[in-house]
């Protein structure tokens, strides 16, 4: 008898142990954490029958009859190879491209996509979907242009966005942005097409050369027409001074005259010599002549 009653503690404890261990391993059946980047989609013999957005423990059914599935919420970035699309005008281009996505339906998600793989399977057909569509509406120098007034890329990658918002819908996935990192030629055009950007610019610049030259010539007709018409009214008013100067060196010429002809007579001849005899001038003359009659000393200016 003693040897039962000490027996009994001991199997009280060993069972209390194993319906501790019991407890335990149904608890981490049933019990789970929701993180704060991740949904929890509990799902009951592969149905969804709840969804956590949550952060913080929650409670389920134990395997097999309820399970978690995790879902991360964060923004994805998504980036591919480059692709090559076609233009309204003709004109194939090269394009690398990113987006940026999340989920916003997990339980659309799982039924269509299922994970990540899955997801970006879907986002390469969205993307390059969208761009085709988008850029078969633009000639290619509304993507490509010094002129800011003729561009229309930030346009034509707002359209993008909108049409993948659309087209990702069906997917739970809602596509928040997308750029272009590299939009080139494929390499088999490459050359044809900078051989005729170059043949555009000569064209352009001979337009310009041309142009400047017509304005140019135009300027200088221009100038020279104003200067002749400058001239010419120099000309005129400097004749018409002339002219009353001369009209009026004769009044006073007229009026010295008047006053004292014989004097007048005097220094009108003075002035002729002045003019005419210098200390190399040798004038051979007869006494006789009426210029060399202040110069015999005999003359008198009074007259006498």
């Amino acid at each position: 008898m003693a040897s039962v009653k000490q027996n009994a503690p001991k199997n009280r404890n060993l069972i209390v142990g194993i319906v501790l261990v019991a407890v335990i391993f149904v608890a981490t059946l049933m019990v789970y954490t929701v993180d704060v980047t991740e949904y929890a989609v509990v799902t009951q013999f592969g149905d969804p029958v709840a969804v956590y957005d949550n952060p913080g423990l929650k409670v389920k059914l134990p395997d097999p009859i309820q399970s978690v599935q995790r879902v991360d919420k964060r923004l994805q970035v998504y980036q591919t190879t480059s692709i090559e699309l076609l233009t309204l005008d003709k004109k194939s281009i090269s394009l690398d491209y990113y987006g940026t996505w999340k989920i916003v339906d997990p339980v659309l998600y799982l039924k269509t996509v299922k994970n990540q793989s899955g997801a970006e399977a879907r986002l390469l057909d969205v993307f390059s979907s969208s761009l085709g569509v988008q850029l078969g509406k633009y000639n290619l120098d509304q993507l490509v242009n010094t002129d800011d007034e003729m561009l229309r890329l930030d346009q034509m990658v707002a359209d993008t966005v909108t049409y993948a918002k659309d087209r990702a819908s069906e997917y739970g996935i809602e596509v928040v942005d997308a750029q272009i990192r590299v939009l080139n030629f494929p390499n088999a055009n490459k050359q044809s097409v900078y051989d005729r950007m170059s043949a555009e610019r000569e064209q352009m610049a001979q337009k310009y050369r041309a142009e400047g030259s017509e304005e140019a010539s135009k300027i200088r007709a221009d100038a020279e027409k104003e200067q002749q018409i400058i001239l010419a009214e120099a000309y005129k008013q400097a004749q018409q001074i002339m002219g009353e100067g001369d009209a009026e060196a004769i009044r006073i010429y007229g009026e010295a005259f008047q006053r004292d002809p014989e004097f007048y007579e005097f220094i009108r001849t003075l002035e002729t010599y002045e003019k005419t005899i210098d200390g190399n001038t040798t004038l051979i003359l007869p006494s006789t002549a009426e210029i060399l009659k202040y110069l015999s000393g005999n003359t008198n200016l009074n007259g006498g």
